[in-house]
């Protein structure tokens, strides 16, 4: 099969079609997306060598249930041991033995097959079409926020970084009727959310105002954005975590103790109430698609992702 390998330098490859373990379904991958993690792991992040990709819809070919068999679905990237205290709380993605799709010791979706226990797939919808689907993982890292945080009406709620993901978070915080502000450095990224009725400010004009938030949601990507994200959370207000940084943070946490400040990490979430999100039409990711390439153009699609201006790149098989 054709896939997408990362060894130290990125090139589409002939490789072994992947041979299900006991318990694990053969998926035939539809699209995939590229996402800023990818990205990064072609810098070396993570130290990850093997097929990219974790974002993904796709069609079962081979599994034991045949209520999955033929049918599309989206997966949980993590996948556990199946015994460790966290496995048993259906919490895979904290097992400290877990592979991770693409990302950590386990081969990804930019390919025309991946291998995943059955028991992390998620029947995808029949009115969510492909290119909503493929969305369902990082929508689903987006709606963990609400599992984690109580943000409610009357909230003031800042969110940093107008790529993919802040979008998507604006988006999802938006249903919780508390009119959140997205800040970020790209005026035609942020035009997306004003476009749906919501506040966006670039950095110089936030930089301009001297509110203070009850939560700010960090998703830039960047450390400047922690930065930015302690300086304007309120006394006793949340800071919630999305990015990882390469670098180490160099900063005083007095203010975070002064001010009594909760730092909230937030990374994956559940697959289930994202599709439901796009099934009822509450979220609509469509306009965060950049480009399609064929994954023969897999290559070239991957270099596009790295471009300021491009929103989601997907790979269609």
């Amino acid at each position: 099969m054709k896939a997408l390998v990362f060894d130290g330098k990125t090139a589409l490859k002939e490789v072994p079609r992947p041979k299900p373990a006991e318990g694990d379904a053969l998926v035939r991958v539809l699209v995939a997306g590229i996402c800023n993690t990818d990205v990064e792991i072609t810098r070396g992040y993570m130290g990850f060598k093997g097929i990219l990709g974790h974002e993904f819809v796709g069609t079962v070919e081979q599994c034991s249930n045949p209520d999955l068999t033929g049918k599309r679905v989206v997966g949980e990237i993590n996948v556990g041991c199946g015994r460790c205290e966290f496995c048993r709380q259906h919490l895979e993605r904290h097992c400290p033995e877990r592979t991770v799709l693409g990302i950590l010791g386990r081969d990804g979706a930019m390919a025309e097959y991946l291998a995943l226990p059955e028991s992390n797939l998620v029947v995808v919808p029949d009115n969510v079409p492909d290119e909503k689907a493929v969305f369902t993982e990082p929508l689903a890292a987006a709606v963990e926020i609400l599992e984690q945080v109580k943000i409610e009406p009357n909230h003031r709620v800042l969110i940093i970084g107008d790529g993919k993901l802040g979008l998507l978070i604006a988006a999802v915080v938006r249903l919780t009727g508390c009119g959140p502000v997205l800040a970020g450095k790209h005026p035609e990224k942020m035009g997306l959310f004003s476009k749906q009725g919501g506040t966006a400010l670039t950095l110089e004009e936030l930089s301009a105002t001297v509110e203070r938030f009850d939560v700010v949601i960090e998703a830039s990507g960047n450390p400047s954005g922690w930065d930015l994200a302690v300086e304007r959370v309120k006394s006793r207000g949340t800071v919630v975590l999305k990015s990882t940084y390469h670098a180490a943070l160099d900063f005083n946490p007095a203010s975070l103790v002064i001010d009594e400040i909760t730092v909230v990490g937030s990374r994956c979430g559940r697959l289930a109430p994202a599709l439901r999100l796009m099934e009822q039409g509450l979220v609509d990711p469509t306009p965060l698609m950049s480009e399609v390439f064929p994954l023969e153009q897999a290559e070239e699609a991957i270099e596009r992702a790295k471009e300021s201006d491009s929103l989601k790149i997907l790979l269609r098989t």
